[in-house]
């Protein structure tokens, strides 16, 4: 699996109409798997950063501590892992997508504990 480019969350959350219609162009060059976990992750950015918690995250990882399963447009995993304020902290959650795997139809998650930075290194996160 292939990590999120940053370039892909900056777009969606830069200018919404332009942004996006770049971000589903450059997801259309995607393997369908890849574009699976791309919009999955950038979802879960998404969610986070709307919902009632204190956590805004910048980069979202969902396979940074175990390997997700994908089961046709489903993609769960419980080794998730977002970056807010400097800090990691781990999630899960099930991502399921339209049948082209360019949008989000359902996603629920939890989020965990904080991975300690003692653990970053081994896990490829970062400051």
């Amino acid at each position: 699996m292939k990590p999120i480019p940053l370039a892909f969350a900056l777009l969606v959350f830069a200018v919404p109409a332009q942004a996006n219609s770049r971000f589903e162009r450059s997801l259309s060059h995607l393997d369908p798997t890849t574009r699976l976990e791309q919009i999955c992750a950038v979802e879960t950015m998404a969610r986070v950063t709307k919902d009632s918690n204190p956590y805004k995250p910048d980069r979202a990882v969902i396979y940074a501590l175990s390997k997700p399963k994908v089961a046709g447009d489903t993609i769960t995993g419980d080794g998730g892992a977002f970056r807010s304020k400097g800090k990691w902290y781990r999630y899960s959650f099930v991502c399921k997508a339209t049948p082209d795997h360019m949008k989000v139809s359902t996603f629920t998650y939890k989020i965990g504990n904080p991975i300690a930075e003692s653990q970053w290194e081994s896990y490829g996160l970062y400051r």
